[in-house]
């Protein structure tokens, strides 16, 4: 380590820089975390062939990823030694003081591949965990154990785990023991969304780019289109909604493995004329703009940038009520929660919003506190600065 008056170096490790909410948490507290007090860099591999690229986002924050391709891939132990290698000796060229990692694969690599290298202090953020959820087929099982494994070996390099709710905290202590709660604390996201707010509501450009009726009710839902987000679920809600009210129009934004899969279930309950699938998109804003409700459907989360983006353009939200969500909306007060994997009742949330449009004012105004990413990156700041200070006593 250096003396207390050299900025202090840190390197953030993400498996990949895919279109999701770890790929913009990580960007801006890399971008945050700058001279003079900090020196960061940031670490990715390279994304997957369906998955959408979200590199653009980093190097418009000024970022230089460093690539290392192999940290992208899925986890596999012989190939894997060859990323701790290639990790290791990266970290031993910029010796850092402070390795954090994010995502199960670069988690469990880099905290490896950071203790072999004498890297002082070693963070692990969990954006949200792969015990559940996740893994489908006949192994699903079987992979959900493995993963409670090897989280529960990588937790023994580091010396501070992070989670972003304290309901996401107790499964990682209290349900699957990956570490004692003394050793994780909860750090909110910080997102930017001086942009969100300032959106006006209905202007009307996403929709007249879709060609969808200015005045249809819009439902959208937004994310990879992968088992863990179930986006069969939503169209099934789908289905249930228009029943009620014919008018209704859905858009499903982004993409994945699974995109033919939807699409099917679209045709087979003929809603080909109500449902659009835009792929990925990079205003946001006007989209959150012009959506009477977001719907999340998902069987396993962490904290749903999309959710956080949503609430604070004021847009009304129906979720099923997992991982982090509860917890993000105040356990109802700032949207709507229904049980996972019920489509009626997700129908049911999503016709109550439409109906009586609740006022989303002060819901943006708590979300936009609690998730300020300067406040943010002030705390993860101070964490570094203490565990430091720990290893130098």
């Amino acid at each position: 380590m250096e003396s207390s008056t050299s900025p202090i170096r840190v390197v953030h490790l993400i498996a990949r820089l895919n279109i999701g909410g770890a790929a913009v948490v990580v960007s801006l507290l890399v971008s945050r975390l700058r001279p003079p007090v900090f020196d960061s860099r940031l670490v990715c591999g390279r994304i997957g062939a369906t998955e959408g690229d979200m590199q653009y986002y980093a190097e418009q924050l000024g970022l230089e990823p460093i690539l290392i391709p192999e940290l992208g891939r899925e986890l596999h132990p012989l190939r894997d030694l060859v990323t701790i290698w290639k990790v290791y000796r990266l970290l031993r060229r910029l010796r850092p003081d402070v390795v954090h990692t994010h995502t199960a694969k670069a988690g469990f690599v880099g905290r490896i591949a950071a203790r072999l290298a004498g890297v002082p202090v070693i963070v692990h953020t969990f954006h949200g965990h792969v015990f559940y959820g996740v893994f489908r087929g006949p192994r699903a099982r079987l992979m959900e154990h493995v993963s409670v494994w090897l989280e529960r070996f990588a937790a023994r390099f580091c010396d501070r785990i992070l989670t972003l709710s304290n309901r996401l905290r107790h499964e990682l202590a209290e349900d699957f023991h990956i570490a004692p709660p003394s050793r994780i604390a909860v750090l909110p996201i910080p997102v930017d969304l001086t942009v969100f707010d300032r959106m006006p509501r209905h202007i009307g450009t996403f929709r007249q780019a879709w060609n969808i009726p200015p005045d249809a009710p819009l439902v959208g839902l937004i994310g990879r289109l992968v088992p863990m987000k179930y986006p069969e679920l939503f169209v099934q809600a789908a289905a249930r909604v228009k029943a009620q009210q014919p008018d209704a129009r859905f858009v499903i934004v982004g993409d994945g493995e699974l995109r033919g899969t939807v699409e099917a279930l679209v045709e087979s309950l003929d809603l080909r004329e109500a449902v659009t699938f835009t792929g990925w998109q990079r205003d946001m804003a006007a989209i959150y703009s012009d959506l009477d409700v977001l719907a999340v459907s998902s069987q396993n989360e962490g904290t749903p940038v999309t959710l956080i983006e949503a609430v604070t353009a004021r847009c009304p939200v129906v979720s099923t009520a997992v991982g982090g969500v509860p917890d993000l909306l105040d356990a109802g007060a700032l949207g709507t929660l229904v049980p996972p994997g019920d489509a009626e009742a997700l129908a049911e949330g999503i016709l109550a919003a439409l109906r009586n449009p609740p006022d989303m004012a002060q819901a943006s105004q708590t979300i936009q506190a609690r998730h300020d990413a300067d406040n943010v990156t002030q705390q993860l700041g101070a964490l570094y600065r203490q565990l430091l200070a720990e290893k130098r006593r």
